[in-house]
């Protein structure tokens, strides 16, 4: 993998159009899609590590589109999208985490949501009691790595 640094002006134009069709927005929700400039900034400035291989991820998409996807008409971006989910593997997965994550700590977002603008520690946030029993399967197996002297 190379060391990318940063994405290029081509790369960044079509993460703008992907991030748009992972989360477009919302009207009824009154929320912004990824594509918001604030969310685009947000993502350029804290991909670090990630950086390469989102910008293997959209030069995959490029690849397959054979021009920008927002040249392309909706019916064919919505096959190379198709295209790209079935075979995209780990850069794939890593563009759709990066788009995720700096969408959900949007301020707007998380007040839609109805959550408090706050960081979730040292505060935390109450989670309802589950069934605990899904995790017999796990204690049953007992311990499967060595324990430290």
């Amino acid at each position: 993998m190379s060391d990318v640094k940063e994405l290029t002006a081509a790369q960044r134009a079509d993460l703008r159009t992907v991030a748009a069709m992972i989360v477009p927005e919302s009207d009824e929700y009154k929320v912004p899609g990824a594509d918001d400039a604030a969310i685009q900034a947000d993502m350029l400035a804290t991909l670090g590590r990630d950086t390469a291989l989102v910008a293997q991820a959209l030069d995959h998409l490029a690849k397959l589109a054979g021009k920008p996807l927002a040249e392309l008409d909706e019916a064919r971006c919505e096959a190379v999208a198709q295209e790209f989910r079935a075979r995209g593997g780990v850069a794939a997965a890593t563009l759709v985490r990066v788009v995720l994550q700096c969408y959900y700590r949007d301020d707007r977002v998380l007040r839609s949501l109805g959550l408090e603008l706050r960081a979730p520690f040292p505060k935390g946030h109450v989670l309802p009691d589950g069934d605990w029993s899904l995790l017999d399967p796990v204690r049953e197996r007992g311990g499967v790595l060595r324990r430290a002297p």
